[in-house]
């Protein structure tokens, strides 16, 4: 058997146990002294940190791998789900366009006019408001530049409120339903009973000490009552067909009883309208 201590590996072990002992011995020494080190200790000192950094480096090397290949990773799995948000847009503007087509197609053979689904809508702050036409008029921070024209109906945050009756480059001017003017141009509507009846007639004024719509020149006799919906009927042919005005309050009649009026409330606030909406076709 062969004599363990003659062995190679025996005698490499003791080399090193020494040189690390006489390594910690020479640096409590350097450490304790107040005098510079001396020229041995100074070089295992110089020897063991070259030896560290040269461990030390392939160490770093692979740890900033690691760190670059999850980054990679990390960035290659963001690409893949924007390429699939990107595929999904791409498909739901494709559903969209084929649903206007089709859109198109069954209006022109149940030959009906311009809807909500015909127009953009471009929002819109209102900036002045006049305390002597507080009920009248407001003015808008969008104008010609952001596409809105004379005429175009003007939606609050509940529903109809008016329509543009002056644009400039950079502000419009909004006429109210609840403006009592006799040469306001008015909104032909339309209410749908219970039982899918319509009943066609416009705005001829608004009551402002029960802030209510009034419904004139009614085209049926068809029954409406309370609660019934109150949409624009798109006859004008200025007025897309389907904004939201309000619900029917009461059924009268005018002050000689020759006529039906039918009263509607309003979908908006017409005393707290701080943005609006403006349908463009």
């Amino acid at each position: 058997m062969k004599n363990i201590f003659t062995s190679r590996r025996l005698v490499i072990g003791v080399i090193v146990v020494i040189a690390t002992i006489g390594v910690i011995t020479l640096g409590a020494k350097a450490h304790n002294s107040q005098e510079e080190p001396s020229l041995p200790a100074r070089v295992v000192s110089d020897v063991s940190g070259w030896t560290s950094k040269i461990v030390n480096a392939p160490l770093k090397l692979v740890h900033g791998g690691y760190d670059s290949l999850d980054k990679l990773t990390d960035t290659y799995q963001e690409n893949e789900r924007l390429t699939k948000k990107v595929d999904d847009l791409a498909q739901t503007k494709v559903q969209l366009q084929v649903l206007q087509q089709e859109n198109r197609a069954l209006k022109d053979q149940l030959k009906i006019g311009d809807t909500l689904t015909d127009y953009k809508v471009v929002n819109a702050v209102v900036t002045s408001r006049s305390p002597s036409n507080w009920q009248s008029q407001l003015i808008l921070d969008k104008g010609t530049n952001a596409g809105l024209k004379k005429g175009l109906s003007v939606m609050g945050s509940g529903g109809l409120i008016g329509r543009i009756t002056e644009v400039n480059t950079t502000n419009a001017k909004v006429e109210l339903l609840s403006d009592n003017n006799q040469i306001a141009d008015r909104f032909a509507i339309r209410i749908q009973n219970g039982a899918g009846e319509s009943v066609d007639g416009i705005i001829t004024n608004f009551n402002q000490s029960d802030n209510l719509i009034v419904m004139g020149q009614i085209t049926s006799d068809v029954s409406v009552k309370k609660g019934d919906l109150v949409t624009t009927s798109g006859l004008g042919g200025v007025t897309p067909a389907g904004l939201y005005v309000g619900k029917v309050e009461r059924v009268g009649s005018d002050n000689y009883g020759l006529s039906k009026k039918i009263y509607i409330k309003p979908a908006t606030d017409f005393n707290n309208i701080p943005v609006v909406s403006v349908a463009i076709p």
